[in-house]
């Protein structure tokens, strides 16, 4: 699970270094640049290592599933299904719409210092903890932490091929 969600950051991280500042910055039909999509997946990241942190808080504010565990496949189809259905980031994860993208530089030690502490807050946690302990999402409501990393490990490669996509009209 763990390996997973590393893996997938950090091929869309690597993707997203690699490109040229005109790349970085390129639009095409209203999408994210691939600076929003870099800072889209650091502003969704962030509630999460924070809130890892404490087991104890996350026991407290959101308590523990009270449903069958869904496997990686059950997260990913009921995700794809909120995104057809509409389902789109709430306000708090939309990067800023600028002239300037953001810094990738910045951005890209900002995403290694996210997935960084997630990692060592996961390791303090046992499988029960991992698949009892529930975070909140926008479009799914209650996740396990296991699921929750399914999630967002398919959320970079998710990310990560719109920035393909966007990037395939990019002429120099």
């Amino acid at each position: 699970m763990h390996a997973n969600f590393q893996t997938t950051h950090h091929q869309f991280l690597s993707y997203i270094v690699s490109l040229s500042e005109q790349e970085y910055g390129y639009a095409h039909n209203e999408k994210w640049t691939a600076g929003q999509q870099l800072h889209h997946i650091n502003l969704c990241l962030q509630p999460i290592a924070q809130a890892i942190a404490s087991k104890e808080f996350i026991a407290q504010k959101f308590g523990t599933i009270e449903r069958p565990i869904w496997e990686y496949d059950t997260v990913i189809g009921n995700y794809t299904n909120a995104l057809a259905q509409g389902g789109k980031a709430p306000d708090r994860f939309v990067p800023q719409q600028q002239q300037t993208p953001p810094d990738k530089t910045i951005l890209a030690a900002e995403l290694n210092q996210l997935l960084q502490t997630i990692q060592q807050h996961l390791e303090t946690y046992t499988d029960t903890e991992l698949d009892t302990l529930v975070l909140p999402h926008p479009l799914l409501g209650k996740l396990t932490i296991r699921e929750m990393m399914h999630l967002m490990a398919y959320h970079a490669t998710h990310h990560h091929q719109q920035t393909k996509q966007n990037l395939q009209s990019f002429t120099q």
